[in-house]
């Protein structure tokens, strides 16, 4: 993997560069040599943030944590990545051109029933507002770790919401004209 470091308020030092390589670098056995890590390191008060970023196409995985040691949050930053990866590994892959960022050993191996969770919109609301349907939008609201994504539905070519909600459950927002 090809990492890319930045800091806001911080100098990313040789030993926190060491700590992103050794932590980050667990992810590389799902990932292509040529696949791109952004991570961000920043400082605001007490509280020290990394975020991560790992574009791939068709899709993003990102994560970010905060902690009052940085240290603590590139160690927790990895397990959230790795846990994403895996809880989304079939939906990711059903998206062929995103399974091109993978490990061909990663993308083999058998796919856990246990991690993967069926995604069910139970509410639908109508909103006056990249084409993809609504299941693979939610994928890619975890991915990104947001509570909403908005998205063009490939069905309908008009612009959706997905959101979460309490209890790991999806609404999808749709325009009404």
């Amino acid at each position: 993997m090809r990492y890319i470091i930045s800091g806001k308020n911080i100098d990313v030092t040789d030993g926190l560069k060491s700590a992103i390589y050794d932590k980050i670098g667990k992810l590389e056995k799902y990932f292509t040599p040529d696949t791109e890590v952004h991570v961000t390191l920043s400082v605001e008060k007490e509280r020290q943030k990394i975020e991560v970023t790992i574009p791939m196409k068709g899709n993003i995985v990102r994560a970010e944590q905060v902690s009052e040691d940085m240290y603590v949050s590139i160690d927790l930053v990895e397990e959230i990545i790795e846990r994403q990866i895996n809880k989304y590994k079939s939906k990711i892959l059903e998206q062929k051109q995103a399974a091109v960022n993978f490990n061909k050993s990663f993308v083999e191996e058998e796919i856990d029933e246990e991690d993967e969770e069926e995604i069910n919109i139970i509410r639908t609301k109508r909103f006056a507002v990249k084409p993809m349907d609504p299941e693979e939008a939610c994928v890619q609201m975890e991915l990104l770790g947001h509570n909403f994504f908005v998205f063009r539905n490939a069905y309908t070519n008009e612009v959706n919401v997905v959101y979460k909600r309490k209890a790991n459950t999806y609404g999808l927002i749709e325009p009404e004209f």
